[in-house]
């Protein structure tokens, strides 16, 4: 069965929708460049909204140790996810489960074991240095998959993801631009076809 993050969520509303639509985990970006960014002090609110069992997945891109650890001990978060130039050994020194996303939109093929110890990685059509949701898709032709947990991302959408599920049969999807009313700002109408599409697609 895929899984299902829906990330950028900036609302506690949109995240208790999420929970309830069975996503296994949502995403809080932390990164200020992005227009989903939440604060601290909203994350820790949305955390402490879902319901047990859903997965809390905080967005990190270049920034330093002491931040990250800063909102680790005030937010609850599961996993960390890394979309900037972090190391290997960055990544690892939070002791937490960690994803890194790798851009896929250049030709050339990112090294997948440039990050052996991550928990999973995650194929993004994001430009290296941007924090992704820009709601394009990449080239899924010929994709040569990670012999490892892997998620797909970027460009995902109640339309297109079932043909994804279908030709890639990833571990799990994410997605959020393509639930969206705006940038963070979630369409719980979207949310609920995107989880069909996935579950009967």
């Amino acid at each position: 069965m895929t899984r299902v993050k829906i990330c950028g969520l900036t609302r506690i509303e949109d995240a208790q929708a999420a929970a309830d639509l069975g996503v296994d985990a949502v995403g809080l970006v932390f990164t200020e460049r992005s227009k989903r960014h939440v604060t601290v002090e909203c994350a820790a609110a949305i955390c402490r909204a879902l319901p047990p069992f859903v997965c809390r997945v905080g967005l990190f891109m270049d920034q330093a140790a002491d931040s990250i650890s800063e909102i680790l001990d005030r937010v609850p978060l599961d996993w960390l996810q890394f979309h900037g130039g972090e190391t290997e050994a960055f990544c690892r020194r939070f002791r937490r489960p960690w994803i890194k996303a790798l851009a896929m939109a250049g030709h050339q093929v990112p090294d997948f074991a440039a990050f052996h110890t991550a928990d999973a990685l995650l194929l993004d059509s994001h430009v290296q240095g941007q924090p992704g949701g820009t709601g394009k898709s990449f080239d899924w032709s010929g994709l040569e998959v990670p012999e490892r947990p892997w998620i797909l991302a970027g460009g995902l959408n109640p339309h297109n993801v079932a043909m994804a599920c279908r030709q890639l049969q990833p571990h799990a999807v994410d997605v959020s631009s393509g639930v969206e009313k705006r940038p963070g700002i979630k369409d719980h109408k979207l949310m609920k076809s995107f989880m069909e599409a996935v579950r009967h697609g």
